[in-house]
């Protein structure tokens, strides 16, 4: 049917303002049981949105009794008004895993400052027009100077501008597991991840993970379990949920793997300028590896930025062709802006008041859920967070959305059919430090209740 949700006047993560829209409409009895909704596709086209972000949507939305799925029928509404009413749209999240934005780090100002002088210069104008698909050889080259601190051997030819890790997923997958169909990946593994592999029918092959990360020799056992893979996929800094950091004689040995193997590397780094002292997987073996640096958890997600290190320039060049053919290149304003501020040192300076945030928060998290166990990193944006067999995490998850509070089960990131009893909880989409030790706080005295499904309708 023609449904779409009305989310501008919402607040909260884009992807449970529509379960919010569509909890209302039902309530309201604009949608009625067993009405068809649109398709994932449809109502991404329809709302300008990302397609994963409607699939997180319609899950949550059927997680929460709102909807029932039928494979080759489609998506349908599946509660009455009086559960509908019962949802609650979360006014606190700690759902959405992004960069705290302090004031220190002043993104409106600078923003502002760059577009003025784009237009003072005459330059506004031609960032208004098509540009060339992963960056020009000088935004290239300013790029790989940048990034030499972590990647030493970087050069501009073996480097791609990309419009966010997300679009360099599909393309990778596209390019090089389409055949066997398979990826090996850490057993909790990223949700873009998975969205891109099940848009191509590629299936994530999880592999065991202990308190140091992915295990070598899982990993070995995996390539002999399944020999026909060719391409890995890891997250090994500040591991997403997990927020493990694999150690360095742990990245020798799994680079060692892949090397022997004959696998391909995507190295997923994010997070990697959070903090000091870390040895890229991709350093190891350059020959066989891909590091996506993007710069949505160190800076903003919304420029749209990832710096891609490719084996060689012919992988480089491929890896452009495919995003030309997918996404046709970055915004120009966007990349524009990026490349100036890696230039003259703004980048730096941003990254170094979101450092300093992100360690308060972490610090007011240690305060608030002191007791409780959990894992995180000091410099990073999240915490992982296991539960008593008495608090059942989608149970949990629903209680706090039902007391205003937004967080992600293991779920998502699971690539088995019984993931974790655990919950991430993001730090850094609170507007500020107070609204997050609310959020911790509503979290705590949750946690406090013992057996929450009494609590849960």
């Amino acid at each position: 049917m023609d449904w779409t949700p009305t989310i501008g006047d919402r607040s909260g993560p884009l992807y449970l303002r529509i379960v919010a829209a569509l909890a209302d409409d039902i309530a309201a009895g604009k949608l009625h049981h067993g009405q068809a909704l649109p398709t994932h596709r449809t109502l991404a086209t329809t709302l300008g949105i990302d397609l994963t972000t409607v699939t997180r949507a319609y899950t949550e939305a059927r997680r929460q009794g709102l909807t029932e799925a039928f494979v080759g029928r489609g998506t349908f509404v599946k509660a009455g008004a009086a559960i509908a009413r019962q949802v609650v749209s979360p006014g606190i999240d700690l759902s959405m895993n992004i960069p705290p934005q302090p004031a220190a780090a002043d993104l409106g100002g600078r923003l502002a400052k760059a577009i003025g002088e784009f237009r003072a210069t005459g330059r506004l104008e031609s960032q208004l027009n098509y540009q060339q698909p992963g960056g020009t050889r000088s935004e290239r080259g300013i790029a790989a100077e940048w990034l030499q601190p972590l990647v030493p051997h970087v050069t501009a030819e073996r480097l791609v501008i990309a419009p966010g890790t997300q679009s360099v997923l599909l393309v990778f997958l596209l390019l090089h597991a389409v055949q066997s169909r398979r990826v090996l990946t850490e057993a909790l593994t990223y949700p873009g991840l998975k969205a891109a592999a099940g848009s191509l029918g590629v299936e994530p092959i999880g592999v065991e993970m202990d308190a140091q990360g992915i295990v070598p020799q899982a990993l070995e056992r995996a390539c002999d379990a399944h020999p026909e893979v060719r391409i890995a996929y890891l997250m090994p800094t500040m591991h997403n949920p997990s927020t493990i950091t694999l150690p360095l004689k742990r990245r020798q040995k799994i680079a060692r793997i892949i090397a022997e193997r004959g696998l391909l590397l995507i190295e997923d780094d994010p997070y990697a300028f959070l903090t000091q002292g870390i040895t890229p997987i991709t350093t190891m073996i350059p020959e066989r590896s891909y590091l996506a640096a993007s710069l949505s958890k160190s800076i903003t997600p919304g420029l749209r930025a990832s710096l891609v290190v490719a084996p060689s320039e012919e992988h480089a060049a491929q890896l452009t062709n495919g995003l030309r053919a997918s996404l046709q290149m970055s915004v120009p304003l966007a990349l524009a802006v990026v490349v100036r501020w890696l230039r003259e040192g703004t980048a730096d300076a941003i990254i170094k008041a979101v450092c300093a945030e992100a360690a308060a928060r972490q610090e007011i998290a240690a305060q608030v859920l002191r007791g409780h166990a959990y894992a995180a990193d000091r410099n990073g944006h999240h915490l992982w967070l296991t539960l008593p067999s008495t608090l059942p995490r989608a149970s949990f998850a629903a209680h706090l959305h039902r007391r205003g509070l937004g967080v992600v089960t293991a779920d998502a990131f699971a690539t088995t059919e019984a993931p974790a009893n655990a919950i991430r909880i993001a730090l850094g989409a609170a507007p500020n430090r107070a609204t997050l030790a609310k959020g911790l706080e509503i979290l705590r005295h949750s946690l406090h209740e013992g057996d929450i499904e009494a609590h849960v309708v």
